[in-house]
């Protein structure tokens, strides 16, 4: 584990950080091993791992499947979330700061926990995801509750173009008074996407503004796509 939390204290995190300005993204190329991706697709189908699984389509959220985990967290997960979190916590104050939002994220990711359990915020969040030919995911903001972190990740498990076809990663931006930008990413197999969770602020000529956005997954057009997504705060009971 400690090479994990090696790779992701070596990453040029100045220029991260200005991406996530700039752009409410950042890729981390090569993050995890081909191993610790095929071990945690190959985990998918063991149920003492998680708490709850959900049928897509039944709530209209897309096509395919996804798990939340259990507490406590696999190792590696457990190592990734913990040691991304300070190095965003000071993105996510900075956003709060231009956007004259009285909250205040603290520096490690116990910290935030206790600040979820206090709310009644016990479930854990973190999630694997499986889609097949045809499956997608509806464009949408990963909150869970009143305490909620602006940031989110998410572990890329098998590679676009090999293992499928289609299921690119897609953000919205909607600019007030404007139509809705989309960005699509195609990151790699042991890449992690850092991206907001809900807004991010934008310097126009009066200041900042608020720029709210939301996520989703193309169709896939062939084959199998895993994903892993981290989200740092809890659930409501």
């Amino acid at each position: 584990m400690q090479n994990i939390q090696s790779k992701i204290a070596s990453q040029n995190w100045e220029c991260i950080t200005e991406s996530m300005h700039e752009n409410g993204f950042a890729i981390l190329a090569n993050i995890l091993s081909n191993k610790e991706c095929e071990t945690l697709k190959m985990n998918y189908s063991n149920p003492d791992l998680y708490r709850k699984t959900v049928v897509m389509e039944r709530y209209r959220f897309g096509l395919g499947e996804y798990k939340y985990f259990n507490y406590p967290l696999p190792d590696l997960i457990q190592n990734i979330r913990s040691s991304i979190y300070p190095k965003l916590a000071p993105i996510a104050n900075a956003w709060m700061k231009a956007l004259n939002i009285n909250t205040f994220f603290p520096e490690t990711h116990d910290e935030l926990l206790k600040k979820c359990h206090d709310n009644n915020q016990l479930k854990p969040t973190v999630l694997i995801l499986k889609y097949g030919a045809r499956g997608f995911n509806t464009l949408h903001q990963d909150l869970y509750g009143t305490i909620y972190f602006p940031i989110q990740i998410v572990l890329f498990l098998n590679d676009p173009d090999e293992d499928f076809t289609g299921g690119e990663f897609v953000l919205t931006q909607q600019t007030p008074r404007a139509q809705s930008k989309a960005i699509v990413l195609k990151p790699k197999k042991g890449d992690i996407l850092v991206f907001t969770t809900n807004f991010r602020p934008v310097k126009g000529t009066k200041g900042y503004y608020r720029v709210n956005m939301k996520h989703g997954v193309s169709e896939i057009h062939s084959g199998e796509r895993y994903t892993l997504g981290i989200i740092f705060h809890d659930a409501l009971s």
